[in-house]
């Protein structure tokens, strides 16, 4: 429905079933994923992200920078563009599936998002935006926290196996999980995490790995006041005995470049890990306020997001399993801009143009 009518009630009648269409289909397709991982379907699932995130940095990257050399009046010969494209798409494509520093690898899944979002912010109706993005909060509770839920079964899944989630769905911030330690009871000294667990938030479509699990042992021992299974410790104890290993079979020569690879590694495990669903519509929400040219409903988004995301990590701390990280950073998001477009604004222009300063 392309809401070309003034009438409310037929905008809201059509931005729902937008919303729903769209809903259906992203749980047609993260139900497909799941169903492709639970029976080991990797080759498809990658060739699948392979594809997908070859033609973002590809030919959306093209048609994107088409369009703003055009908007700017700028020249450039096809030969030159076209090594442009090749070279930032490959060492995108290098340091998503490969290896590569870790700011670079989350340079190019955060432009992957944004590409994506300026896909739905043009492509979308208004009224469908907004309804899209309180829908999709719901899935993501959903999907997430309910035992039979997509994502859940996802991150289990892979849990069960020892597998990290597909790096192309994965933002990984490098951030040490100290607030483990803050969960503690009452009355006991703050002690540091001896080990730290993967923990992550599910977004849309595909979400992230790491989810701590919730039946840990409640009694005795560090590893269970800090959240983490026997299961999950005996797995680590052997991926550093591996480590260990690998760095004692390298000559005197190359060793400290190996341990500093495997620190890396180690450092790249550790932190919160966001699903790149959750940039995606989080950029619609911050795109979608600065396309009316406020820069007061874009900033409140802006901040309604980081106040969301930082409910999100104590709520993280306090759980010690995986969250959906849309529900409250979307939820603040929408009351911001409504609130700030309604009064906010309103009242800004009224004090300029009484010549009012506060």
């Amino acid at each position: 429905f392309h809401e070309e009518t003034e009438d409310v009630g037929t905008l809201a009648w059509q931005a729902l079933a937008n919303a729903g269409i769209m809903l259906g289909v992203i749980a047609v397709m993260t139900g497909l994923l799941v169903l492709a991982y639970k029976y080991r379907c990797t080759k498809l699932i990658h060739g699948w992200l392979f594809m997908s995130s070859l033609m973002l940095l590809f030919l959306f990257s093209y048609l994107y920078l088409a369009e703003v050399l055009k908007a700017y009046n700028l020249p450039m010969d096809y030969i030159t563009l076209a090594i442009v494209i090749w070279n930032f798409g490959m060492v995108g494509m290098i340091s998503i599936y490969w290896k590569a520093p870790l700011l670079l690898q989350q340079a190019y899944l955060i432009f992957i998002s944004a590409l994506m979002a300026l896909i739905f912010i043009k492509y979308l109706p208004d009224w469908t935006t907004w309804a899209v993005l309180a829908v999709i909060s719901l899935w993501d509770l959903f999907a997430v926290l309910a035992p039979f839920g997509p994502l859940r079964i996802l991150v289990e899944t892979a849990q069960e196996r020892n597998e990290q989630i597909f790096p192309s769905l994965i933002y990984s911030s490098g951030m040490v999980y100290a607030l483990v330690g803050m969960a503690d009871t009452e009355g006991e000294a703050p002690v540091a995490p001896r080990r730290q667990g993967r923990t992550g938030s599910a977004g849309a479509e595909e979400r992230a790995e790491g989810e701590v699990s919730a039946q840990t042992r409640p009694q005795g021992g560090e590893d269970a006041r800090d959240g983490f299974s026997d299961t999950w410790v005996r797995e680590n104890d052997e991926r550093s005995r591996q480590r260990s290993a690998r760095v004692s079979q390298t000559g005197a020569g190359p060793r400290s470049g190996v341990r500093t690879e495997l620190v890396e590694e180690e450092e790249e495990d550790k932190g919160v890990k966001l699903g790149l669903g959750d940039f995606i519509f989080y950029s619609i929400l911050v795109g979608k306020a600065s396309s009316y040219g406020d820069w007061n409903t874009t900033l409140a988004c802006f901040v309604a997001i980081l106040i969301g995301l930082c409910l999100t990590l104590v709520f993280l701390a306090l759980f010690r399993r995986a969250l959906p990280a849309l529900p409250i950073s979307i939820t603040f998001g929408l009351i911001f801009y409504f609130l700030t477009k309604e009064i906010v604004t309103p009242f800004c222009d009224a004090l300029s143009s009484q010549q009012i300063f506060i």
